[in-house]
């Protein structure tokens, strides 16, 4: 059973990576910033248009990068949408703790979307790759930079 689960995260991953959801630069985006992980050379740009209410109507990003990064990225501007910022924090905390924490479970997450943090569990196992951590959560960096107004972010 285990085998055949870790074989759907590897399609649900490989095909993010190979069909990247919401990868374009939209003309309205009011939040922007650049994600460079300097080990791999992995690059995203985050785009998020937030409404006046701070409710994000929409995410996208360019870049380029390993298949865990794009897919990463992909699956977060899809989880993204109709999230206010705080909401978007704490899945970002939520996040990175799922693919750092070994003991992490998902009623531990602070987050209210459980859904969004389970269907993210696809990425939990690049814990056991620490390095592979930083491709997984640059597109989350990137995004968490953004809404507070930065323009860079790297995972060093």
């Amino acid at each position: 059973m285990e085998q055949d689960l870790r074989e759907l995260y590897q399609e649900v991953i490989l095909d993010h990576g190979k069909h990247p959801r919401n990868h374009r630069h939209p003309p309205d985006a009011n939040h922007e910033a650049r994600g460079y992980n300097p080990l791999c050379g992995d690059q995203v740009t985050v785009y998020l248009s937030t409404d006046e209410a701070g409710k994000i109507t929409d995410a996208a990003f360019e870049g380029h990068g390993c298949a865990i990064s794009i897919a990463s990225a992909s699956m977060m501007t899809e989880i993204l949408l109709g999230k206010t910022q705080a909401e978007a924090r704490q899945l970002f905390d939520d996040f990175h703790r799922l693919c750092t924490e070994a003991d992490f479970s998902l009623e531990a997450a602070a987050t209210a979307d459980k859904d969004a943090l389970d269907r993210l569990q696809v990425l939990a196992g690049v814990r056991e790759f620490p390095v592979r951590v930083k491709c997984a959560t640059l597109a989350w960096h990137a995004m968490a930079s953004a809404l507070n107004g930065g323009e860079d972010a790297t995972t060093e």
